[in-house]
């Protein structure tokens, strides 16, 4: 039987949010996280919080909603919805589209490191590198 949030008690939210907390929290890496999120979310549900956490991060950026709404083909009510709690006293969405965007960061320096000559050598001939000291990266 289907339980809205209204009908359930103050305690009852209270467990049920932390049980939710607790195993989100638990999951360590990012496919863990991927493989936890599959399990719970459909797959319409994993598309729509992603779409706002991009609704975040392009605002953060300074696009207006005129240019989300036309990149994302998303109303403005959405939007709003997304700066309302970007604006609200609750750090989370923006600690985590930080923490995103030096992960995204990260993966943006990997791929420039993959790409040089110096990796490719190291990845084919992986003890010849023992007798040389490899540069410092920036």
């Amino acid at each position: 039987m289907k339980r809205r949030l209204k009908d359930l008690t103050k305690e009852e939210t209270v467990v049920t949010l932390d049980a939710l907390y607790t195993a989100a929290s638990a999951v360590k890496g990012r496919d863990a996280v991927k493989l936890f999120l599959r399990d719970l979310l459909t797959p319409s549900e994993r598309i729509m919080l992603g779409r706002r956490i991009i609704i975040a991060r392009m605002l953060i950026s300074g696009l207006s909603y005129e240019d989300i709404s036309k990149r994302l083909r998303v109303g403005a009510a959405t939007i709003g919805r997304v700066h309302h709690w970007l604006k609200d006293q609750f750090p989370g969405f923006e600690h985590a589209i930080r923490e995103m965007e030096k992960e995204f960061k990260k993966r943006e320096d990997k791929k420039l490191y993959a790409t040089n000559a110096l990796y490719r050598l190291k990845k084919k001939y992986p003890l010849h590198f023992l007798l040389f000291s490899t540069p410092k990266s920036k």
